[in-house]
């Protein structure tokens, strides 16, 4: 990285460029340009070469929108011009920017998600006005320093993972959520569809998974041993047309989503809609409903032709509205999967003779082998949590290690690809300070600091493990996360924190400069007030973002690594 500083001649330089500009994911290269800033006004054009439309609409609607300019189509070249260009000598993804007032602004990426990127630093280096909606006022800052930026992703999956079964999130927040991966440069959106709380995506040939499965008649307030209850019935899902939206809103951004559909167990929603999915020779499955509590029901589905037929039909509407070009992958879940009820059944126990599968271990592993083979044959990639380990994993399937790197490490030595999620890391849920003001406190303390310093490939995986780590992504349960506000507070700062992990190439955990990551947060912390992200302040929680008296589980002491 070049050291060139952007700071006035005679001020103290910053020890690297990027915390000059603040820019967050921090690039691999940044340097001062010879010319003076580059100054956006109305008289400023805007010219997209083939292949990048996507960013000239976003351009257009984002910047425009801020500065209120109109930022007309015109030709490439030129000190009034932004160029968008792509050149596929670069990686897909790498972009190269320059600044400055004679030459106007120009952005090459390896492909339009590679301009997209640059288009990202180049709202981040026209100041937080960039982030607005409406300008503040007509003599707004609209300056971008004279700069050169090479920059490219270490990952090709950064990701983050919204549960909104738990708690719904709707369309619109949704759609919000994008925006702010897109302007971390995240570009994997893991949509938690499905759980024992509700179902929350419309199939139309089985309507009852919404009709019934979508609604709860209350909702437990805090932890599960909280005794607070919120007695509202509470529900929502989203209509084909909304995940149509989604998908698209995404695409536009070059973000793909991986819907997750739960499977075999984290499915009481789906047998409280449909009683026949479930063992009912063990339990009364007509009279369930979706589960009001958090944790893990042990209500799961029953290994039976019919489930996996019921199951190819959801999935069958699924890929319809998630296209192979924005959803290679689809998640199966596969995870905390209880065995109590296939233990009981005497269908169970004989359905797992018949298929030869030795225990229930083995008939877990019979349902994730199904729909690998299902999903194979359709053009996609399954994943899973870590669990689908257990009993033989598939071929082609790849594996969210969530429970620790043990399992990411076991697959990734084994050649299957790998995301790197673990509880102990990167759960966004879990508290951020041991303070008595954090709101409803869950697991281990994980700083904005402790997400910094995460490593998604640990040590001693050999070589050629070690590209089967896809990348990392923050998942965010909403258990305790009832509403935009609580959401926002649990994910920010923290998943700019890894993005940077995910993006930049950077050293060795105890070698990183969080003292410059902090830095360049100061400014960072603007962009994010502009976009109206109800983040945890660096000092704590505001008066409003406590929750006094709601209880949770905080777990002491450091995580293990595991």
């Amino acid at each position: 990285m070049h050291t060139d500083t952007l700071t006035p001649e005679g001020a103290d330089a910053p020890a690297d460029p990027a915390t000059a500009l603040g820019l967050v994911p921090a690039p691999a290269r940044t340097r001062a340009g010879d010319d003076a800033p580059f100054v956006m006004d109305a008289a400023t054009t805007l010219a997209a070469g083939p292949g990048t439309g996507s960013t000239e609409r976003w351009l257009r609607s984002t910047l425009g929108a801020a500065f209120g300019l109109p930022l007309a189509p015109g030709r490439a070249g030129g000190p009034g011009a932004v160029e968008l260009l792509t050149d596929p000598g670069l990686e897909p993804e790498e972009y190269r920017l320059t600044a400055g007032a004679a030459s106007g602004v120009r952005i090459t990426g390896g492909s339009p998600a590679g301009v997209f990127r640059g288009a990202q630093t180049l709202r981040q280096l026209l100041g937080p006005g960039a982030f607005r909606r409406a300008p503040l006022a007509p003599g707004a800052p609209r300056t971008v320093p004279a700069v050169e930026i090479e920059d490219a992703p270490r990952f090709a999956w950064r990701g983050f993972m919204l549960d909104v079964a738990r708690h719904f999130t709707p369309k619109d927040d949704v759609l919000r959520h994008l925006d702010l991966m897109a302007a971390h440069k995240l570009n994997v959106f893991h949509f938690h569809l499905t759980d024992d709380q509700g179902w929350r995506v419309e199939i139309k040939r089985y309507p009852r998974l919404t009709g019934r499965g979508a609604w709860r008649s209350r909702t437990k307030y805090g932890h599960r041993s909280s005794e607070l209850w919120d007695e509202t019935p509470y529900g929502g899902f989203y209509t084909q047309d909304d995940i149509r939206e989604i998908v698209a809103y995404a695409a536009e951004r070059h973000i793909r989503v991986v819907p997750e559909i739960e499977i075999p167990g984290h499915s009481q929603a789906a047998v409280a809609a449909y009683p026949e999915l479930g063992n009912t020779d063990v339990t009364d499955t007509a009279a369930l409903t979706p589960w009001d509590r958090w944790g893990v029901s042990t209500h799961v589905l029953a290994p039976t032709e019919a489930v996996l037929r019921f199951y190819e039909g959801v999935f069958e509407e699924i890929l319809e509205l998630f296209p192979a070009e924005v959803s290679p992958f689809v998640h199966v879940g596969g995870d905390e999967c209880p065995k109590d009820e296939w233990k009981e059944s005497p269908a169970a126990q004989a359905r797992i003779e018949e298929l030869g599968v030795g225990d229930e271990d083995g008939l877990q592993s019979w349902f994730i082998r199904h729909f690998d083979r299902w999903l194979t044959a359709r053009g996609r990639r399954l994943i899973g949590w870590d669990e689908i380990l257990e009993g033989g994993l598939p071929e082609g399937a790849a594996v969210s290690s969530w429970r620790g790197y043990a399992g990411g490490i076991a697959a990734a030595e084994a050649g299957h690809d790998v995301v790197m999620c673990p509880v102990q890391q990167v759960y966004l849920d879990y508290r951020q300070d041991d303070g008595p003001d954090e709101p409803i406190p869950i697991g281990y303390v994980r700083t904005l600091e402790d997400v910094y310093r995460f490593e998604p490939v640990p040590p001693g995986l050999s070589e050629e493990a070690a590209r089967h780590v896809l990348g990392t992504q923050g998942n965010a349960w909403t258990e305790v996360m009832h509403n935009r506000g609580r959401v926002d507070y649990q994910v920010y700062p923290r998943l700019a924190a890894l993005a940077e992990v995910a993006w930049s190439e950077l050293p060795a955990p105890a070698a990183r400069d969080f003292a410059g990551f902090t830095a360049r947060m100061e400014a960072h912390y603007a962009r994010l007030d502009a976009l109206g992200v109800e983040y945890r302040p660096p000092g704590g929680p505001l008066p409003w973002q406590r929750r006094p008296g709601i209880g949770g589980h905080p777990i002491e002491g450091a995580p293990p690594v595991v």
